[in-house]
């Protein structure tokens, strides 16, 4: 005898469903009539200094995170090396650069010149830190080589994902350790190192609101500079979030679609697995 299928109520989605709309719908209700002056923000929205911030922010971001990649890869590959000095010169890099706050990092290379007053390259230049340590300078140190630390984890991590069993074919065909790396190894790595990086940049994007401690005109600083002047301190901040928020958003898009490329063959090949399974289950 079959029993009568009783569908279930979901009383706790329906209450917690209901809580979310009513707290979203004060939020809304509380930023439409609270004394901010919408007029302010469409005004600066498109002003010429926060455009200016913006372009930087866009030139900035992607530029440290290329540092980070860079340095990343490399001392992913160090810290899994056979060799002891640069395993372990690799393992305190990281620590250094993990624990420390990222704002401390920039206040640090942006007074590097305390600490080296002149950089010389003796036979070749000499010059004053104080001119070459500029606040974009000093951003994208700081920013690049802080983000590269936490990148070859992930890098790290990548690779470690990859089956042992397809180095092994590649020493069988009498490949080089870096050969196997970077023609076999590091191509399927990616599959899983794409989706934390495409994170790590977003989460770079938001990161140079930082340098504007230092002074790098970015998205916050130019908004800054101007609230300093008019005192409308809400309105230049969400002008500011508006843009963050933008940038964002168009790259999450464009990450998701680029996590969806790389997964193709993944994706065949599971289905295919799955189907053997079944045939071989009937």
């Amino acid at each position: 005898m079959r029993l009568p299928r009783v569908k279930r109520t979901h009383y706790g989605r329906y209450l917690s469903g209901v809580v979310l709309i009513a707290l979203f719908v004060l939020i809304v209700r509380a930023f439409a009539h609270g004394k901010i002056d919408w007029e302010i923000v469409g005004e600066f929205l498109t002003a010429r200094s926060i455009l200016s911030g913006l372009l930087q922010t866009i030139i900035m971001a992607p530029l440290a995170m290329g540092v980070g990649l860079a340095l990343g890869l490399i001392f992913a590959l160090m810290r899994m090396s056979e060799n002891p000095v640069a395993r372990y010169t690799a393992i305190f890099y990281m620590w250094i650069f993990r624990g420390s706050p990222q704002l401390l990092q920039l206040f640090l290379w942006f007074n590097l010149a305390l600490i080296f007053p002149v950089i010389v390259i003796p036979g070749l230049f000499e010059i004053s830190t104080v001119t070459v340590m500029t606040p974009f300078v000093a951003t994208l140190l700081g920013l690049g080589i802080c983000q590269s630390a936490y990148t070859a984890e992930v890098i790290r991590a990548g690779i470690l994902s990859v089956d042992a069993g397809q180095a092994e074919a590649a020493d069988a065909l009498g490949m080089t350790r870096h050969q196997a790396m970077r023609r076999i190894i590091l191509p399927q790595a990616l599959r899983s190192i794409i989706p934390p990086v495409g994170n790590e940049f977003i989460g770079m994007v938001k990161a140079t609101s930082l340098a504007s401690a230092i002074q790098y005109t970015e998205i916050l600083n130019a908004a800054q500079r101007i609230y300093y002047v008019n005192n409308y301190i809400i309105e230049l901040l969400i002008v500011a979030t508006f843009w963050y928020l933008l940038v964002v958003t168009l790259l999450t898009i464009g990450q998701y679609f680029l996590e969806r490329r790389m997964s193709r063959g993944f994706s065949r090949t599971e289905s295919v697995t799955s189907l053997n399974v079944e045939d071989q289950r009937a």
